[in-house]
C-alpha cells in the first residue's frame, strides 16, 4: 500500500454533474494543469461550450448512451479505470489486456431527487427517474479506491482541489481520505432520502412510520457557539433555518433553538390548518423561558394577547422568548421593548415593527413559514444505545366533544376557556396544571413530581403575583390519581376542570367534583410531556 502521506498525480479526470455550479472554472483549472477531461452528456457539452477539449464517455467506452440516458457510465472502462489499484501488478495487467486507462479524479454530483420530491405535485414516475444510478456507482468506486483516486461531489471543494494540484502536482492522502468520507456521506444521504420517500409514498400499503431500519440523513446547517452549556460543543443539522428566517441579531444559540422549537410547537397549535377549527381566530402570544411557557394570552390584537400573557408571570419573561400567531406589529414591538428578550418569533414582522426592533442589536428576530412546519412528524429522543421514536402529539381538538363526567354542566364560556387551557397544558412539562380564563393563563404549574404539588405550585405562584383564580378553569395534562389535586384546585377558585381521565380512581374524583358542584370534562386523551 502507498504511504499515508503520499501524493497521487491526476492525469485524467471524469466529470459527470447534475449541479454545474463551478464546473467550467474547475474544468479550466484542470485543463491548465494538463489533466485530460472525460465527461458525459450535458457535462461534456458545458465544458465544450467553454472552449475546452473534452472526451465524451461514449467515445472512451465505445458504447453509446442507451435507455434514454439510464446507462452512460456503467462500463468496465469507467469503473476499471477508477477501481484499479496502481501498486498491484495483477490490476495493471488486467487494465492493459482490456485497454483500460486510469481515472485519477471523479467529479460527480447526483440527480436532484430531494428537490424533485419536495414538489407537492411530483408523480411517482417523475420521482423514480430522478433516482441516480451511475452517479452513486462512480462516487462509491472512487471513494473506495481513495488510496489512489480523488472524488469530488461538492462544488465547495473545487477550489481547494485545484489549489492542492497546483501546489503539490497531485492530491495528498489526507485530502483524498476527507473527500472519500464526504462522498460516502453524500451517497448515504441520497439513499436515505430515496428510502424515506418510498416508505412514505407506497401506493398500496399505509405510509411507513416506523421502518425496520431507521436512516437519518441531515446536512450540517450551522456551527453553534456552544451547546446547552459553555463547555459543550454543538451544531445544527437539517432544515430549521429554511423554515425560519433570522431578520436581525446574533446567530441563534443552542438554547435559543431549543426554546424556539418549544415556542413554535405551542403557537402552531393556535394556528391550525383545519379550517373547521376555531383555535386560530384570535391573536395568541406566548412567553417561554427555559423551554417552558410562563404565560399565554389571547386577544383581538397581538398587543392585547401579549398583555394577557405577561400578566400571568411578570418576572419570568426577562431573557425569554415571545412568540405570536399573528404578524408582529409596532404596538406589540413597543410593548415588548420594555423588557429584555432573547428572541421574538412571528409569522412576519411589519416594516415599522422591524425597523423599531432592530434598534437593539442583540435581539434576535425570527419569522417562520407555517406551511413548512409539519406537526405530524415523528419525534426522536436519544437513549443509551439507541433512539426512541414516537408519533407526534397532534394539536388537541378534543375538548368540545369531551365527555361531561359530572352532574354539573359547563357553560359555553367555560368550554371555551377549557379549550384554551387544554391547548396550553400540552406544552407544559408533566405533571402539568394550567389555571386559565378564556383569554389568558392565570397560573402554570409544571414539572412537579405529584399532581397535587403541580396544583399547589401554580396556586402559590398566582398568589405571589396577586392574581385571583376565582371562577377560572383548570386543565390537567393527565388524570387526577386522587381527589386531592382537584379539591385543592377548587379551593383555590377553579370553577370547571378538564382532564383526560383514565385513573382507577376516576369514580372517586368524579364523586368529589359532584360534591363540589364543579363541572368536569374527561377528554380520553392524555398529553404527557417529559
Amino acid at each position: 500500500m502507498p504511504p499515508s502521506d503520499d501524493v497521487q498525480p491526476v492525469r485524467r479526470a471524469l466529470l459527470s454533474v447534475s449541479d454545474k455550479t463551478g464546473l467550467v472554472e474547475l474544468a479550466k483549472g484542470l485543463a491548465d494543469l494538463g489533466v485530460e477531461l472525460v465527461a458525459s452528456g450535458g457535462t461534456a457539452g458545458a465544458i465544450r461550450d467553454a472552449g475546452l477539449t473534452v472526451l465524451d464517455v461514449a467515445d472512451l467506452t465505445k458504447s453509446p448512451e442507451m435507455l434514454g440516458g439510464r446507462v452512460k457510465t456503467l462500463h468496465p472502462k469507467i469503473h476499471g479505470g477508477i477501481l484499479a489499484r496502481r501498486d498491484l501488478a495483477e490490476d495493471q495487467t488486467d487494465m492493459e489486456a482490456n485497454e483500460i486507462g486510469g481515472i485519477d479524479l471523479v467529479v460527480c454530483n447526483l440527480y436532484p431527487f430531494q428537490a424533485t420530491v419536495a414538489n407537492p405535485g411530483v408523480t411517482r414516475p417523475e420521482a423514480v427517474e430522478k433516482i441516480d444510478i451511475g452517479g452513486p456507482s462512480m462516487i462509491r468506486s472512487a471513494a473506495k479506491n481513495h488510496a489512489f483516486v480523488g472524488v469530488l461531489c461538492d462544488p465547495a471543494d473545487y477550489v481547494r482541489v485545484i489549489g492542492e494540484l497546483r501546489e503539490h502536482s497531485g492530491l495528498s492522502a489526507a485530502l483524498r481520505r476527507r473527500l472519500a468520507l464526504k462522498a460516502f456521506q453524500h451517497t448515504a444521504a441520497y439513499d436515505s432520502a430515496i428510502a424515506t420517500w418510498l416508505g412514505a409514498n407506497d401506493p398500496v400499503d399505509e405510509p411507513e412510520i416506523f421502518p425496520e431500519t431507521l436512516t437519518i440523513a441531515l446536512e450540517k446547517a450551522d456551527e453553534l457557539r456552544y451547546g446547552e452549556n459553555g463547555h459543550q460543543r454543538a451544531v445544527l443539522y437539517g432544515e430549521f433555518l429554511d423554515i425560519c428566517e433570522l431578520h436581525h441579531g446574533k446567530a441563534l444559540s443552542y438554547n435559543n433553538l431549543v426554546d424556539a422549537q418549544a415556542a413554535l410547537a405551542l403557537i402552531v397549535d393556535f394556528m391550525p390548518t383545519d379550517p373547521a377549527s376555531n383555535a386560530g381566530e384570535r391573536a395568541v402570544v406566548a412567553i417561554l423561558k427555559h423551554n417552558t411557557p410562563c404565560g399565554v394570552g389571547a386577544g383581538a390584537t397581538p398587543l392585547e394577547a401579549y398583555e394577557n400573557a405577561f400578566s400571568t408571570d411578570p418576572d419570568s419573561p426577562f431573557g425569554g422568548i415571545i412568540v405570536s400567531n399573528r404578524a408582529f406589529d409596532l404596538d406589540l414591538a413597543k410593548a415588548v421593548d420594555e423588557i429584555f428578550t432573547e428572541v421574538l418569533i412571528a409569522p412576519s414582522f411589519t416594516d415599522d415593527a422591524l425597523e423599531f426592533l432592530k434598534k437593539k442589536k442583540n435581539r434576535r428576530l425570527l419569522s417562520f413559514d407555517r406551511d413548512k412546519i409539519d406537526s405530524s412528524q415523528t419525534e426522536v429522543r436519544r437513549v443509551f444505545g439507541g433512539l426512541l421514536v414516537q408519533e407526534s402529539d397532534p394539536a388537541p381538538e378534543e375538548v368540545m366533544s369531551a365527555e361531561i363526567a359530572t352532574t354539573a354542566q359547563p357553560s359555553d364560556e367555560q368550554r371555551t376557556a377549557m379549550e384554551f387551557a387544554w391547548r396550553v397544558v400540552k406544552h407544559v412539562k408533566s405533571n402539568a396544571i394550567v389555571f386559565a380564563t378564556h383569554d389568558r393563563t392565570l397560573a402554570i404549574g409544571g414539572g412537579a413530581t405529584s399532581r397535587v404539588d403541580a396544583v399547589l405550585n401554580a396556586v402559590a405562584k398566582a398568589a405571589r403575583v396577586g392574581l385571583s383564580l376565582d371562577g377560572c378553569v383548570l386543565a390537567s395534562d393527565a388524570f387526577f390519581p386522587f381527589p386531592d389535586g382537584l379539591e385543592a384546585a377548587v379551593e383555590a377558585g377553579a370553577a370547571a376542570v378538564v382532564q383526560p381521565g383514565g385513573s382507577n380512581r376516576d369514580e372517586l374524583v368524579i364523586e368529589a367534583a359532584n360534591k363540589l358542584n364543579v363541572p368536569m370534562l374527561m377528554t380520553g386523551k392524555r398529553h404527557f410531556r417529559h
